[in-house]
């Protein structure tokens, strides 16, 4: 077991252009944030998964299972942040019980399993080290997606997902195309989302190689588009060298970095 005494990157110094102009207020808007999030995606999918949506066409369905797949997105970012300490940095537990929240809710992971693996990533930014990076040899999307999902997936977690997915369809008489359009397909199709703009396009390496120790690069999207496209996980490189910032304060930071 790796502890987070040998893991935890160092805290990286927020440079002069980038400041949190009262880190107390910022620090309740985080768990605001968080807990509006965890709240937006119980909501939607509570009522996704009460509709009668059997005489439905196809394309009434697809842009309400990109929304609910643009929510699990969210639930991942929150844990994400959590793995940083930026969700409630004034309290530990707090912060650390959102992030295993929003995980489990995602597809019941465990939190800090993952955010051992998250701060490995952070050292060794792709490298034999680094549990998302691709194997060295295939570094096209597919190739580098499948290694990226299988140091990430168990069996033993798959067939609990199987399990739950019965357990709460037959308790529940829930209907067996609601959950598969609105829990399955929204959470496996953001792990998609999460890794073409959190990991493909940041930290494949560009022609001439990579240009800081980081080995990252953000995507200079306006600040709308990138919300859209991941919360802002495009914006990779300050979230590199600013990892105690959350999710919504990194445009400042590409604006102070001239990313956008």
């Amino acid at each position: 077991m790796i502890s987070s005494e040998q893991v935890s990157p160092p805290a990286a110094p927020l440079k002069e252009e980038v400041t949190i102009a009262d880190p107390a207020k910022e620090a309740n808007r985080s768990l605001i944030t968080a807990i509006g999030m965890l709240s937006l995606w119980a909501t939607s999918l509570a009522c996704l998964l009460s509709l009668d949506i059997s005489a439905w066409p196809l394309l009434w369905k697809l842009p309400l299972m990109v929304w609910q797949m643009f929510l699990y997105t969210g639930l991942f970012i929150v844990a994400h942040d959590a793995m940083h300490g930026a969700v409630y940095p004034k309290n530990s537990k707090i912060n650390d019980g959102m992030g295993a929240i929003a995980l489990s809710c995602y597809a019941l992971f465990s939190f800090e399993k993952l955010k051992q693996k998250h701060w490995q990533h952070h050292q060794h930014p792709v490298s034999e080290r680094d549990p998302d990076s691709h194997n060295g040899k295939h570094q096209n999307f597919f190739a580098w997606y499948f290694q990226f999902m299988k140091s990430h997936w168990s069996w033993v977690r798959i067939l609990a997902l199987v399990a739950l997915f019965h357990t709460i369809r037959l308790t529940l008489a829930l209907p067996a195309e609601n959950m598969t359009l609105f829990w399955v397909i929204p959470s496996i199709s953001s792990s998609v989302q999460l890794f073409f703009f959190g990991t493909y396009l940041p930290h494949r390496e560009p022609e001439g190689g990579y240009k800081n120790h980081h080995r990252a690069q953000s995507n200079p999207l306006p600040v709308f588009w990138s919300f859209i496209t991941c919360y802002h996980f495009g914006y990779h490189e300050e979230h590199h060298e600013y990892p105690q910032l959350a999710w919504w304060q990194l445009p400042g930071a590409a604006k102070a970095q001239g990313t956008i």
